[in-house]
Formats: C-alpha cells, structure tokens, sequence
C-alpha cells in the first residue's frame, strides 16, 4: 500500500485550477501544518553531517492516497488514508504526529478491556522536571533521569498505588539555548489512593528529589484526570498530552539547536511504560507504512485508493493530482 512516487515539482497542475486536500477533507488540515514544518527541517539537515536525513524527509510523504469510507451512524462519507510513504526519521513533524496518533489509538483500543477489569481505578496525570541543562549534556542528563524514576517506582507511594504507567519525554528549547527535559506520566492507580493512600504534591516532589538525587527542589505537577468537555473518553486529553511530540516543532527550527539535540538523543527511548500497561505501548524501529496509517488502530474497513494528493512545496499544501 505504499508507493515510490514523489511528484512535488513545481510543474505540478500549472495553469489548472487547483484543487486541494483541505477543499474536499478540512479536518486533514493538519497534513499541510506538519508537512510544511518537516520542509523546513528538511532544508535545516542539508548540507551537515545528517544531509541523509534531509534526503529521506523529502521523499517523505510527498504522494496521498485517500480512500472514501462511510461513518456508519451518520451515514456521510470522508475521506480515509490508504497509502503514503513515510521516512520515520525522529525529528519529522509529520512520522512524530502520526506516532502520536498511533499510540494513542493504540490506548484508546485496550481501555475497555482494562477498566472491565478494574472498574473502580483512578488515574492520575504526573509531570517530573530537572533544571533546564546544556544542549551538550542532554543525553546523560535524560540517562540519569530514566534511572531515576526506576527508583522513584520502588518506592512505596509509587509502587503500592500503581496498577499500570506510561512514561514520555519530552525536551524543551530554553530561551538561551539550554535544554528543559521532563517526563509525562499517566498513572493508573487503585482507588484507595484518594483515600487512606494519598500522596500529596509536596511528598511527590520530595520523591522525585530523592529518587534523581538532586540537590535542589524539583518542580512537579500532579493532577487526577478529568474528562474535559467534548472529549470521547475522560482519558483521551491525558493520552494526546502525554503522547504527543517530544520536541515542539517550533524548537527545531534552529539549525545547530537541531543537529546537536540530533545527536545527543540518538537511539533513545522517548515511551516507557510498566505494571499492566507495560505491553500497550512500545517504541519500535520497525514501525511500518501502514503502522503509522494508522491500519487496523480504529476498526475501519480497509478501501482502495480512489483520490490522491501530492505536497506542493511552494504553495506549501497538498494539491490533488
């Protein structure tokens, strides 16, 4: 279901009128957002020591293939991904985006089953700073986090509350160049932990300095999670907050901000998780095409390409061929 063809160049539809993916589909505005921003890192990559990647975010989406399906309750017809090809390179807006879309799928698909199980569980949203650190020490500063909150799991307010986790990092460009690395929790925890178990903000703060060892008071956030108005499901704002991109798209577009927090995060793991959710979420090298057409994640039938859309780069949108 994937395809080899990039027709971006300039010569595309010249003295036609253009029709675009946002004319027939304006919820995949999106599409144009993220594939613009990967054009500029894209432009950022070439001519480094990572001008392959600039290469293979090129190729990288540059050919849509929609397929119309019919939404079964209200009986209107939209538009369905079913073919694209995409690079996977890290720091791609568009292959970070639809990671997102994936892994929250992903979640969504296995909550049922889960709170059958546990009818009664709560969860809870935690976030866990460290002191913005230097470009250059990125990567040990991300190592030495990653142990410690090991350690802040084996600690009894953690470890006697919690029936499952999901981790992410997330890393921030400071205003002075300087790296903010902080993790995103969702906690399932058991309902006794609003009661006899609770663990306040203050003692979830002394935690996480004790666990990372530090000689300064961290600044932590926790919350209960509630539904917000509109949502499907109570968790689904806790889900896209925890599972979103893990460097803003806006923080990539210095280029020596870029290739130095290139390196610095190489082959890292950005997803961890444990207790029952520990098998939901993985991050993989071998994501496919499909993986990330998110195939086989909502329960829709599978259709043919009938429409299709190529990147136009200097219009900056999909335009249908």
């Amino acid at each position: 279901m994937t395809t080899n063809s990039n027709p971006t160049s300039n010569s595309i539809l010249q003295g036609e009128q253009l029709e675009y993916l946002t004319d027939l589909s304006p919820s995949d505005k999106p599409w144009d957002q993220h594939r613009a921003q990967a054009q500029q890192v894209e432009k950022l990559y070439q001519k480094t020591v990572y001008d392959r990647l600039a290469v293979r975010i090129r190729q990288c989406t540059g050919y849509l293939g929609f397929g119309w399906i019919t939404e079964p309750e209200s009986g209107e017809k939209r538009l369905k991904l079913v073919m694209a090809r995409f690079c996977r390179v890290r720091h791609c807006p568009v292959c970070w985006w639809r990671r997102s879309l994936m892994w929250q799928a992903r979640f969504l698909r296995v909550l049922p089953e889960l709170e059958s199980a546990f009818p009664t569980a709560r969860w809870i949203f935690l976030t866990l700073t460290v002191r913005n650190c230097a470009l250059t020490d990125l990567r040990s500063t991300i190592q030495h986090m990653n142990v410690s909150f090991n350690r802040m799991t084996k600690r009894p307010e953690f470890a006697h509350n919690t029936i499952g986790w999901i981790r992410s990092t997330e890393v921030t460009k400071g205003k002075d160049g300087s790296a903010h690395p902080h993790f995103h929790v969702l906690m399932m925890v058991r309902p006794s932990y609003f009661t006899i178990n609770y663990v306040k903000q203050a003692r979830w703060t002394e935690l996480w300095k004790e666990s990372a060892r530090l000689d300064y008071t961290p600044i932590v956030h926790v919350q209960a999670v509630k539904s917000r108005r509109g949502s499907e499901h109570p968790l689904q704002g806790a889900i896209a907050e925890t599972l979103k991109y893990s460097t803003k798209p806006e923080d990539l577009m210095d280029r020596e901000w870029l290739l130095e927090l290139t390196s610095q995060v190489y082959k890292l793991r950005f997803i961890g998780s444990g207790g029952l959710l520990k098998e939901v979420l993985r991050e993989s090298e071998e994501e496919t095409d499909e993986d990330l057409m998110l195939f086989d994640e909502n329960g829709e039938p599978q259709v043919d390409p009938e429409i299709f859309f190529a990147w136009h780069r200097q219009i900056q949108r999909y335009v249908r061929v």
